[in-house]
């Protein structure tokens, strides 16, 4: 997890690059919640 976070941020740019890499987990938790009520209603 810090690897990844700190990866995106050497690659975007410090403190932007770790957002960015927070908003992307953040897009897949929600849709993998979506997907899984979808299937279980």
């Amino acid at each position: 997890m810090s690897g990844l976070v700190g990866g995106a941020g050497c690659g975007v740019g410090g403190v932007g690059g770790v957002f960015t890499s927070v908003g992307v987990i953040l897009v897949l938790f929600i849709l993998l919640v979506i997907v899984t009520r979808g299937c279980l209603y």
